[in-house]
């Protein structure tokens, strides 16, 4: 539930007090001179950090014909600059008793390290050095491209789910690029070369485009002083331009179903994708509301479609129900279910079909939004379990937009949805957006209404 992932965000320069009725992950914040903003989330149970540099840089702001380029440029972020050669960064975090990584979406590019508390001054060191001093061989690029050809067939090739859910994308999105997958078209990822990778770079990767979030035990006072040192030495290089996003969706009236066979499925599997409001583009009352909707529908075992579907009707194996509000566009509000064994696709989807407009009729009720409130109010006692989970959270919020009062207003907003507000919320959803619905089944001729094999 991206929704429930919240961000914090500055929109001044200077340290901030947090407001009195900050709870939830109690971040401090300030942007450096050049425009990086930096945020701490206090954490003091061990003596260790997270420490992510995000980028506000994802598949969706890519040049047309070179899809695949901001993951691309992660991959090749790796090999190194003249001060720390390739393999040099890995290797110096796994000496120190780190681990790390990196990882690209649709709106942003995200590095990170978990490192004990004493060795952060060398994680920012390096990781400061290679946001301006990248260097990369023709032969490394030419090597690394090969590497992402392959994961793309591993991933999404070989995946019956990943190639329906890249084409379910592409027909929900028409010409907003999130209906580009983020590892790209392997057309396109073979045309794809160093002076394209270093293109984004010099664009992207840059301080005023770029969020430090440091979780952890640490206080303000001693990671001030490393981000001014560290990140606040790069000159400033430009000042951040909000990213573009297409607004032309498909019309609601013309939904569309993609149904595939596949050697390799077993069971049917079906699924609905629905363009929804987020954070960023619609009312802020629909996206709290729909979030307590998908916790109320498809939540758990207690959940309602759940226990009407798989429960009581046994028409499903499983369902569930997911909302992601956290976009620089648009959202996405999705359901899914197994049919039982004997059950066919079709007669799964009318089951549902019929369950939702009850629901949507007259089959939302207090007591079920206030349970499914308390249990969304209740997952934030795990928001604070671990840094690497908080600073996920709340560098991911960052990068798209949120701010501080999102996140540290966040229970107080969930707690006032009504059930009136949850109830208007679904009804446009189901009749103001546009959806794709995804059928995964075995080879023709194979049994398709979920026999086990």
């Amino acid at each position: 539930m991206r929704g429930f992932v919240l961000g914090l965000m500055l929109a001044f320069v200077g340290l901030n007090a947090q407001p009195a009725h900050a709870v939830v992950y109690g971040a401090e914040t300030f942007m450096l001179a050049n425009g990086m903003q930096v945020v701490l989330i206090p954490n003091h149970r061990a003596p260790v950090v997270s420490h992510m540099v995000w980028y506000k840089i994802g598949s969706a702001d890519e040049t047309p014909g070179k899809s695949g380029i901001a993951h691309f440029l992660e991959h090749l972020m790796f090999k190194g600059t003249p001060k720390y050669p390739a393999g040099t960064i890995t290797d110096m975090v796994a000496r120190n008793g780190g681990d790390q990584n990196a990882f690209t979406s649709t709106d942003y590019t995200a590095y990170y390290e978990n490192i004990a508390v004493d060795r952060l001054p060398l994680m920012m060191e390096m990781e400061a050095d290679r946001m301006r001093n990248l260097t990369l061989d023709v032969k490394e690029v030419d090597t690394e491209r090969e590497v992402i050809i392959e994961e793309r067939r591993m991933r999404t090739d070989n995946v019956p789910g990943s190639l329906l859910g890249e084409r379910m994308n592409a027909a929900l999105w028409m010409t907003n690029h999130y209906g580009i997958p983020i590892i790209g078209w392997e057309a396109e990822m073979r045309g794809l070369s160093r002076d394209d990778a270093f293109n984004v770079y010099k664009a992207y990767y840059a301080p005023h485009n770029a969020i430090l979030v440091v979780a952890g035990d640490i206080t303000m006072d001693k990671l001030k002083p490393l981000a001014e040192k560290y990140y606040g030495a790069i000159p400033r290089s430009g000042e951040y331009k909000p990213r573009a996003r297409s607004t032309f969706l498909q019309s609601p009236r013309a939904d569309t179903q993609i149904v595939m066979s596949h050697e390799r499925v077993r069971q049917p599997t079906w699924s609905r994708e629905i363009i929804a409001p987020s954070y960023a583009v619609g009312n802020r009352a629909d996206v709290h509301a729909l979030e307590v909707f998908s916790e109320m529908i498809g939540g758990g075992s207690t959940a309602k479609l759940y226990r009407t579907l798989v429960v009581d009707q046994k028409v499903a194996a499983s369902f569930g129900a997911g909302y992601d509000g956290d976009a620089v566009s648009y959202g996405t509000f999705s359901v899914s279910m197994t049919p039982s064994p004997g059950v066919t696709w079709q007669q799964a989807e009318a089951a549902y079909t019929k369950a939702m407009e009850a629901l949507l009729k007259d089959g939302i009720t207090d007591a079920e939004v206030a349970q499914a409130k308390r249990r969304m109010l209740a997952g934030l006692a795990f928001a604070k379990d671990s840094p690497i989970s908080a600073a996920s959270a709340v560098g991911a919020a960052l990068a798209v937009g949120q701010t501080i009062v999102d996140i540290e207003t966040w229970p107080d907003e969930v707690g006032k949805v009504t059930t009136a507000q949850v109830r208007s919320a679904a009804r446009k959803l189901f009749t103001e957006y546009a959806s794709v619905t995804g059928v995964l089944l075995p080879p023709s001729g194979a049994d398709a209404a979920g026999e086990a094999p």
